[in-house]
């Protein structure tokens, strides 16, 4: 079930909503009792469609001094980034997904909770123009068990995303999962809100 996170915050779910607040939007955190690691995960707590969940993406490229130069995706729950056009939209040629060590060290979050915002560092970002088909979308909130809701367009602006095609199947994925209602909570009331 769905329930607002009470306040005070956890450290994780705060760097979110303070990056949000700072852009001036205020978002609600939503906890579930079970993971929400997977986007399929997600997309069933919510009673939303995969297509509807936002995957962030770590990537990374390395610089001249070898550090690492981090980069986000942002894409729909089927979607997988093709790491060729990934390139070619950031004229990143050595770009390559991040390990999971990588992508904790570089953003502050973990695996399956790293939100599109809030990150320790600034991180240049891409955005799937699929997510723009919805009215509302979901991205984690910092942990693997928090989501926010949030418009496309709000998305966007949070994040100064560029919107590129960067997957490898840009036809949005329409197979409903179990307990499917279509765009999921975008009609429905959350507690709290």
């Amino acid at each position: 079930m769905l329930a607002p996170v009470v306040e005070p915050l956890p450290p994780a779910n705060q760097r979110v909503v303070d990056a949000a607040a700072r852009k001036g939007v205020q978002l609600e955190i939503v906890t579930f009792a079970e993971t929400t690691h997977t986007a399929e995960d997600a997309a069933r707590a919510l009673g939303a469609r995969l297509d509807q969940i936002v995957k962030s993406l770590v990537f990374v490229s390395p610089r001249d001094d070898g550090d690492l130069d981090p980069f986000l995706v942002l894409c729909a729950g089927p979607h997988r980034v093709d790491v060729s056009r990934l390139a070619a939209v950031l004229s990143e040629p050595g770009i390559r997904r991040a390990t999971a060590r990588e992508a904790r060290d570089l953003t502050g979050f973990p695996i399956g909770g790293i939100p599109p915002l809030g990150h320790q560092r600034p991180i240049r970002i891409v955005m799937d123009p699929e997510l723009g088909r919805h009215e509302t979308v979901w991205a984690a909130a910092g942990t693997p068990n928090t989501v926010f809701a949030t418009t496309p367009a709000t998305l966007r602006s949070l994040t100064n995303a560029v919107v590129a095609t960067v997957v490898t199947d840009p036809t949005p994925a329409i197979r409903p999962l179990d307990g499917d209602q279509s765009e999921g909570l975008a009609s429905r009331s959350i507690p709290g809100g």
